[in-house]
């Protein structure tokens, strides 16, 4: 092999190895998700994880549960009621929606969480049987009013508790749903309104995250 030949050989080579490394570098970042393309999916990530108070609610089972034990897996929590005309029905309606077309290994690392806003009317009994029309593993939380608030005011999705001595009343909430991940920690936001498809694109990136 002639020197020419060796040069030309080490520079194909240096060129293979520039292309593998570039080429594995950009495939890692899309297993982890590109920032523009979580925040163009409406996944807002804090700069600096938040703890999350250590409150006990009631399950959609009677049973009381710490906050804290939504540890192990990424949680989508959302607050909202039963009795909610419009925008319960429709988030949970699409958070079944994008569950349904995740690959089984996203879908086992995340939960989807209803948190009641209405505690005078979401007993256990109701919350159970509204998410089984949704997703029978969609997980319901009640408490008092005033942990509810101090749970939603942490995770920054405020609230307008209702005025319950007026039949049919309505809650005022947010749309937004807030991440937890599986240490426990607020980890960002969803912007309201979803696109499921970005949404599907981008979730099995994010739960890969520890």
């Amino acid at each position: 092999m002639t020197r020419t030949q060796k040069t030309v050989f080490i520079l194909v080579a240096l060129v293979a190895l520039i292309l593998g490394l570039t080429i594995n570098k950009v495939l890692s970042g899309r297993s982890q998700g590109n920032p523009a393309e979580l925040i163009d999916a409406g996944i807002i990530l804090l700069p600096q994880s938040r703890s999350v108070p250590d409150l006990e609610m009631t399950d959609a089972d009677g049973q009381p549960v710490k906050v804290d034990q939504l540890k192990g897996k990424w949680s989508l929590v959302f607050f909202g009621y039963t009795f909610c005309p419009d925008i319960c029905p429709t988030t949970l309606a699409q958070l079944r929606q994008v569950k349904s077309e995740l690959p089984k290994e996203a879908v086992e690392r995340m939960q989807v969480v209803l948190v009641s806003v209405d505690p005078n009317r979401d007993t256990p009994t109701q919350l159970k049987q509204y998410l089984g029309y949704f997703d029978k593993d969609f997980i319901g939380l009640t408490g008092s009013l005033e942990a509810t608030q101090k749970l939603a005011n942490a995770l920054s999705i405020p609230f307008i508790p209702a005025d319950t001595s007026k039949p049919g009343y309505t809650v005022d909430h947010s749309g937004n749903l807030a991440i937890i991940g599986p240490d426990g920690a607020q980890r960002g936001f969803i912007r309201a309104p979803f696109n499921n498809q970005k949404l599907v694109a981008q979730l099995p990136g994010l739960v890969k995250r520890d």
